[in-house]
C-alpha cells in the first residue's frame, strides 16, 4: 500500500512499508502550510524534484531534524553536502532508479527550469515514479505536458499532476496528460497557494470524470489517500 498525504502546494508525505518520504517540503513562507519541519522528524527520506525555493524551502531543516536520506539529482545532492553538510544522500539523474521500501524510485523528466535559492545551477528538473508493494505512483512535479510521460508513467495506479498553470501545466494540459498516460486515479497538486495559481479543483475533477476514464481525488490540505 502507498499512502499519500497532501501537505499544501507541491509538498507530499509518501508512506510505503517502513518508509516515510517527504517530497519537496515547503512550509516556511508558504501561506497554506499547516505544518513545520518539526512535524517530520520521523521521515526516512526527503525527495527533491528541483531547486526552486517553493520546493526546497524546508529541506535542510527536515534533514537536520530527521537524519533522513536526501534523494535528488546529483547537483542538488552535492549542493546540500557543500552548504548544509548533508552526507547521507543519493545523487541521481534522469532515467536512473534507486531501491526504496521494497521497490524502486525512478527519476523521470520534467519540463521546467531549476536553480537553487543562491542562483546555483540545479541540474534538470524531474518527477518521480515510485513502484512499491505492488502499486505505482507518478509524481509529475513541476512540469509542462510532454508526450514522453506515457513512456515513463503509462498506466500507473495514481498520478499526481500540477494544475496551477502559469508556472506549470494548467487544467487543460493536465487533461491531455491524463488521457495520454491513463492512470487509474489522479490527484491535483501545485495550486491555490497564491492568487496566480488559484484553480477550482472541483471543476477540474468534473472535467476529469467527463473527459477521461480516471477517477479524480481532490484532497484537502493534510488529508491522505491510500492505494
Amino acid at each position: 500500500m502507498i499512502t499519500l498525504t497532501w501537505l499544501s502546494h507541491a509538498s507530499w508525505l509518501i508512506e510505503t512499508g517502513s518508509h516515510k518520504m517527504l517530497l519537496d517540503p515547503f512550509f516556511q513562507g508558504n501561506p497554506k502550510a499547516q505544518h513545520t519541519a518539526e512535524d517530520f522528524a520521523d521521515v526516512t527520506h526527503v525527495l527533491v524534484s528541483h531547486g526552486h525555493a517553493d520546493h526546497t524551502g524546508d529541506v535542510a531543516s527536515v534533514l537536520e531534524k530527521s537524519g533522513a536520506q536526501l534523494i535528488a539529482n546529483y547537483e542538488i545532492a552535492e549542493w546540500y553536502g557543500k552548504h548544509h553538510g548533508i552526507k547521507d544522500s543519493v545523487g541521481m539523474n534522469i532515467g536512473g532508479s534507486t531501491p526504496i521500501s521494497g521497490g524502486t524510485l525512478k527519476m523521470v523528466p520534467a519540463v521546467h527550469s531549476s536553480s537553487l535559492p543562491d542562483g546555483t545551477y540545479a541540474g534538470l528538473a524531474s518527477g518521480f515514479v515510485l513502484r512499491a508493494d505492488g502499486r505505482s505512483a507518478y509524481f509529475a512535479c513541476d512540469t509542462a505536458f510532454f508526450s514522453d510521460m506515457q513512456f515513463y508513467a503509462g498506466n500507473v495506479d495514481v498520478a499526481i499532476f500540477p494544475i496551477g498553470d502559469l508556472f506549470t501545466m494548467g487544467v487543460q494540459d493536465c487533461l491531455h496528460a491524463i488521457k495520454h498516460i491513463a492512470p487509474r486515479l489522479v490527484i491535483p497538486s501545485h495550486y491555490d497557494t497564491w492568487p496566480p495559481i488559484e484553480q477550482d479543483a472541483e471543476h477540474w475533477a468534473t472535467q476529469v470524470r467527463s473527459e477521461t476514464d480516471a477517477k479524480p481525488v481532490v484532497l484537502k490540505i493534510g488529508e491522505a489517500h491510500s492505494i
